[in-house]
């Protein structure tokens, strides 16, 4: 069923939102207040989440509290990958919550957190359970990054790509399972969690992994998945048909679904990242999806409780 509605992903990172287009977020709180009031008019009950920011900013919270942008969402969301790419310690999870809690009076959920296995299978293994120890208790939702491994012959969402070195490499190795579908040695681990912490599994136009994905996430006894579907997607042919084949095949979890990304011809600039220049627009597709999928694969009632998972005797 669908759990809950995201809107948009990272937008205080460059490579999801075009900062240099919206310096101050002006833009992006009208897509907020904007996609929020309609996915409230399609649906009376359905949490919408401002979407995930990375990095971890008191400061863009405060700008969308004061732009109004969280007037029109019931939760919000970190994201954080601290032994890859963010400049603090992994020990310091608690205390970045922390920063955010003091900041709104909204839950505060982690939709993406994860380790890449680009050194060491055993650094990832070791990652996951020191996050599972570090977060579960502390955040109502926590989303796993990610399932299955980047395939190498696809490119990661992000500006600069390989002139970002080893930075851009990581992102092909943040899966459990890697790219022909063998499991890495966290895969194991991860299923001691699975009750508590979902995952985040992005799935491309006509993804070839999608079944397969269903299966190991079932197998896995995992709940609450966070995936997502691309405005700019909606414009290619059988845009539909894709999106009706990838929702029946997660109907059965907990769907967080993320709306996200600008058809090149609809944005700013010509470019996924931009600015739409419809904010109307935007919305209009948050809410089409929000009817389509909640009919067809259920919807929660109501805002899930805002008390964190217990933690595990495992995770102790």
């Amino acid at each position: 069923m669908i759990e809950a509605a995201k809107i948009w992903n990272e937008p205080n990172n460059k490579s999801h939102w075009d900062i240099w287009l919206d310096p101050d977020w002006t833009r992006f709180a009208e897509l907020v207040i904007t996609a929020g009031k309609a996915i409230r008019s399609a649906h009376p009950t359905l949490p919408r989440v401002l979407g995930g920011i990375s990095p971890i900013d008191p400061g863009f919270m405060r700008t969308m509290q004061t732009r109004g942008a969280l007037d029109h969402v019931d939760a919000v969301a970190v994201h954080g990958f601290p032994l890859d790419w963010n400049l603090w310690q992994i020990d310091q999870w608690p205390n970045k919550l922390s920063e955010i809690q003091a900041e709104v009076a909204l839950p505060v959920w982690v939709t993406e957190v994860g380790v890449s296995s680009f050194g060491a299978e055993q650094v990832q293994a070791w990652g996951l359970e020191r996050t599972a120890d570090l977060l579960i208790g502390r955040a109502p939702r926590i989303h796993w990054y990610s399932l299955y491994d980047l395939p190498s012959s696809w490119e990661a969402t992000t500006r600069h790509r390989e002139a970002e070195g080893s930075s851009y490499y990581r992102h092909f190795h943040m899966g459990l399972l890697r790219e022909d579908g063998s499991p890495k040695q966290a895969l194991k681990l991860y299923e001691r969690y699975a009750p508590y912490m979902g995952l985040c599994q992005w799935f491309h136009f006509e993804d070839h992994r999608l079944l397969d994905a269903a299966g190991w996430m079932r197998r896995l006894g995992m709940r609450h998945l966070r995936t997502g579907l691309s405005s700019a997607d909606s414009f290619r042919p059988n845009a539909l048909a894709w999106f009706d084949r990838q929702m029946d095949a997660l109907a059965e979890f907990e769907v967080t679904l993320t709306f996200c990304f600008t058809p090149q011809h609809r944005g700013i600039a010509p470019h996924h990242t931009s600015p739409p220049l419809d904010a109307n627009e935007f919305a209009d597709f948050c809410a089409q999806m929000v009817k389509r999928y909640c009919a067809r694969t259920g919807a929660a009632p109501s805002l899930p409780s805002t008390e964190p998972e217990s933690k595990p005797v495992c995770a102790l």
